[in-house]
């Protein structure tokens, strides 16, 4: 399978750079899995959750990942994104410019009692860099960083007062992910509450998500693509939910591909197992899904694992289709954009 057979024209002006003002006003493209398309807003998702469903969110909280120094040598400015913590001191990150920094060197932040030192250099401009600092490095770290919005959002003076509020979920309560998950950016704290009078459950999950959803896949052949693994956690009350949820005959309905993730992680013969860890499953087409009846996304990039991931949910066709349409008819696309439900 080809990397290529899930490109598609992306448009510089699809791309939001900002949000909808109301979460919930956002537009919906509802497409279900006999391939018809209907065209709602966001909170019409009502009108296709039933009592005894039950929807699963992530509720990981977007870390302060982006931070910027300057060589202790030359006063070069260092961008340093925080991807995974590896302990309390060492983080895995990616690291710009790559060229012009070597292994060894030393990034201070002026105003700030903390150095960072680069420690190894891997591929992809990913290197391993240690803190220090006279207190708790990641306690300045999260004063000193910034909210990481993707690269195709583009900011002049880098993430505003209204991103930060905006780029999570108003679910999000467990620190760690550097990338938000998007689709559920679009729920409300009434939305959710009449949700949940229509009797339909909600469980939590959590997936710390990382740096993955920004980048293309970079082998043509899709089964030789390795994802970078990723922190989950099941609970045993969420399972059990669930897990009541099948026996009944209803739908579990996941709000990301995050959640699809960590949900598929733990499943076997259509039954979840709570637990936590790191998962670097890559679901593509072909892929037999054992707990996720629905999905809640957004529309991702071309060549994107996320992408491949809704496209083994729905089929490659018609996604493709539905895509298609969607930006022909002005859909806003990626992590600020509008919503898509299959079902």
């Amino acid at each position: 399978m080809k990397v290529k057979d899930f490109d598609y024209f992306l448009p510089k002006e699809a791309i939001a750079q900002t949000p909808w003002p109301k979460r919930d006003e956002c537009r919906l493209l509802v497409l279900e899995k006999n391939g018809m398309i209907h065209h709602r807003i966001f909170r019409d998702i009502l009108d296709y959750l039933r009592p005894g469903d039950t929807l699963v969110i992530n509720v990981t909280k977007v870390i302060p990942a982006r931070v910027i120094g300057r060589k202790e040598k030359t006063g070069g400015k260092v961008e340093i994104f925080l991807l995974k913590k590896i302990n309390g001191e060492k983080w895995e990150c990616i690291l710009r410019p790559l060229r012009r920094i070597k292994e060894g060197t030393r990034v201070i932040f002026p105003g700030f009692d903390l150095r960072a030192d680069i420690v190894r250099l891997k591929e992809r401009k990913v290197g391993i860099v240690k803190f220090t600092s006279s207190s708790s490095p990641e306690d300045i770290l999260y004063k000193l960083g910034q909210i990481p919005l993707p690269p195709y959002i583009k900011r002049e003076k880098g993430p505003t007062i209204e991103d930060e509020k905006d780029y999570q979920t108003v679910y999000a309560k467990q620190p760690g992910a550097v990338a938000a998950p998007t689709a559920g950016l679009h729920f409300t704290p009434r939305l959710l509450e009449e949700i949940r009078k229509r009797g339909v459950e909600i469980v939590e999950v959590i997936l710390h998500t990382g740096w993955a959803s920004f980048f293309s896949l970079p082998n043509q052949e899709v089964e030789k693509n390795i994802l970078p693994s990723e922190y989950f956690k099941i609970s045993p009350l969420t399972a059990e939910k669930i897990n009541q949820c099948k026996k009944k005959g209803k739908r579990v309905i996941a709000v990301g591909t995050t959640t699809v993730r960590a949900l598929e992680t733990k499943s076997s013969s259509g039954y979840l197992f709570p637990g936590e860890g790191w998962t670097d499953l890559f679901i593509y087409p072909g892929y037999e899904f054992k707990i996720v009846d629905g999905l809640v996304t957004n529309f991702h990039m071309p060549r994107s694992s996320l992408l491949l991931l809704v496209a083994a949910f729905v089929g490659r066709d018609k996604l493709m289709k539905a895509y298609q349409e969607a930006l022909s008819k002005g859909y806003r696309f990626l992590s600020y954009g509008d919503a898509m439900l299959i079902i």
